[in-house]
């Protein structure tokens, strides 16, 4: 089921509310329950820039007892993947539920400028300003339905959305941020960890203890036998067994507090390995990630789930676990759940400018074939992207690149200029290095993936092509200059019966502008989703929240 602009309710003054918001008892009646009674819980565990490199995926190179036990609780998922190779847009979709190609959302990144865009020397890039990924004014980050649902939702700590975090998505988030902070031990909760040890970073220099030595290490045949890239490699494993040490104590906390019996657990990473031909690529080893979903009941606990899911389908599949309709704006569709669809058949992925590397790359992959449509074939394929070559084994291909020591299976990084078209069957080639798309006995997969791939990119609006100046535009027309929001407006009715509450009452004139507010002495800002009763006198504080706008000023008001 999806809340389409039917339901969509105007006020008199021009503000457009979610009715799913708006009636909050209508949301309760779709609420699921626990074998407990109550709605359940869920809990994130993400981690970044990881590949499926766990004992329960069969690598054991490194222990993992912790994640291992979880997957034996859990439903292990064999063909989960992000949208992009990299955080910024993936964690876009995360919290939309819809395609950064689609908002705005493709470059790594939008709204701030790195420490490496001060290296571009392309005039074109140098005249891009910040900008935030726009959606349409209906969309709004998922944990806004589930807060309007009564669950109080943290994130600990990372957002990286594409546009500035809006206080209306969070009861709280920072690194304090806990579910043990909600107001009531019997208060739903919607709870993100976000662990870090794992990324790209962690191989410039031995952070973690070393568990596992640089000659043990498998490479990929994509690299060359090097040193350097074992060094690399080996650090990785170090920090994943690190991770792991910090995954078990989360969930000895979920034990101690005993709430494994109402709380669904998903465990997964933001992409692929931060390694060089892993990250920022639509290969396999750029989008594909570990995903463990356990249950209350550990429910098909230890069992493998082969359908094809992308990033995109999290956030309806968690409004559709606990019973709240998926709104019309969401692009994915629910593989768990009341509202559970078919399993899909193709997944997409996407590249574009990587801070001050240009590109437009599109993917698309069923259960076997992946298909790579380079737009900028004119281009190599690494691009000059400085934070990625601070990596030692990074710097060591660098010079094989300039010296030609690079063997065939290693084309993808000396190549100066791309296909057009590739193709890969990932189960006889799953390092996807051998281009299949000029041959003849695929061409008929080479259509179909193709034709899949021009559909997507017609039905989700693809922005890509756009130069970002002209992006800009687009999102906010029609001079490229960021709105707004409108201030919200604050009104009371006072009651005629003396010492009973204010009903105050609040609005905006933009459309889907999500509003907050708070109460004299209060820290926390609440989402307002209907008039709220006062007592006694105090100050009300108000603002308004437009996704990849300006949010408006603070409104402050006393009440009598």
């Amino acid at each position: 089921m999806h809340l389409d602009r039917n339901l969509l309710v105007r006020t008199t003054r021009g503000c457009y509310l979610l009715a799913a918001i708006s009636l909050l008892g209508w949301i309760g009646l779709f609420t699921s329950r626990t074998a407990t009674g109550a709605p359940p819980n869920i809990l994130w565990i993400t981690v970044e820039d990881m590949s499926p490199r766990l004992g329960c995926y069969g690598d054991h190179t490194v222990p993992t007892p912790n994640i291992d036990q979880l997957a034996t609780e859990s439903v292990r998922y064999t063909r989960a993947f992000g949208v992009y190779g990299v955080c910024s847009p993936n964690r876009h979709t995360l919290i939309l539920g819809m395609y950064p190609t689609s908002t705005g959302a493709m470059a790594m990144r939008t709204w701030k400028r790195t420490a490496a865009l001060d290296q571009i020397k392309d005039p074109k890039l140098l005249a891009i300003p910040t900008y935030e990924a726009t959606p349409p004014p209906l969309a709004h980050c998922f944990t806004q339905y589930l807060r309007a649902a009564g669950y109080y939702c943290t994130n600990n700590v990372k957002t990286d959305y594409q546009f500035r975090d809006p206080i209306t998505a969070w009861d709280e988030s920072s690194n304090k941020a806990h579910w043990r902070n909600r107001p009531a031990a019997d208060t739903p909760f919607f709870s993100v960890f976000n662990y870090t040890v794992t990324h790209e970073s962690g191989t410039f220099q031995q952070r973690s203890p070393i568990v596992v030595e640089p000659s043990k290490v498998t490479l990929p045949p994509y690299y060359p036998d090097r040193p350097l890239l074992r060094q690399d490699l080996a650090r990785h494993y170090d920090n994943i067994a690190m991770l792991d040490r910090q995954v078990g104590d989360l969930l000895k906390q979920l034990r101690e507090d005993q709430l494994l019996k109402n709380t669904i657990i998903f465990f997964f990473s933001d992409h692929g390995d931060g390694l060089p031909r892993m990250k920022r690529w639509v290969y396999d080893s750029g989008i594909q990630v570990p995903l463990l979903i356990r249950y209350p009941d550990q429910q098909q606990g230890g069992t493998v789930n082969e359908e094809l899911v992308s990033f995109v389908d999290f956030a309806p599949s968690v409004l559709s676990l606990t019973g709240i309709p998926i709104p019309g704006h969401m692009q994915g569709q629910a593989f768990l759940g009341s509202q559970q669809q078919p399993a899909r058949k193709y997944i997409y992925a996407a590249r574009d400018r990587m801070d001050p590397a240009p590109e437009t790359i599109r993917a698309v992959r069923d259960k076997r074939f992946k298909y790579v449509r380079n737009y900028r074939t004119d281009l190599p394929y690494i691009g000059f992207i400085p934070y990625r070559d601070r990596a030692a084994g990074m710097k060591d291909l660098l010079q094989l690149i300039e010296q030609q020591k690079l063997g065939p299976d290693q084309w993808q990084f000396s190549a100066q200029k791309k296909p057009l078209e590739e193709l890969y069957d990932t189960h006889n080639d799953p390092h996807e290095i051998h281009n299949l798309a000029a041959d003849p006995r695929h061409l008929e997969k080479l259509a179909e993936l193709r034709s899949a791939h021009l559909n997507w990119t017609a039905k989700t609006r693809d922005l890509g092509h756009l130069e970002e100046t002209e992006l800009i535009k687009k999102l906010w027309p029609p001079a490229g200059i960021q709105p707004t929001t409108a201030s919200p407006t604050i009104s009371w009715q006072e009651s005629r019966r003396k010492g009973k509450p204010l009903m105050i009452s609040l609005q905006c004139a933009t459309e889907g502008a999500s509003i907050a507010y708070r109460l004299s002495k209060s820290s926390r800002w609440l989402l307002y989703n209907k008039p709220f009763s006062v007592s006694g006198a105090g100050t009300v504080s108000t603002m308004a929240i437009r996704l990849g706008w300006k949010p408006s000023p603070t409104v402050e008001k006393k009440f009598p």
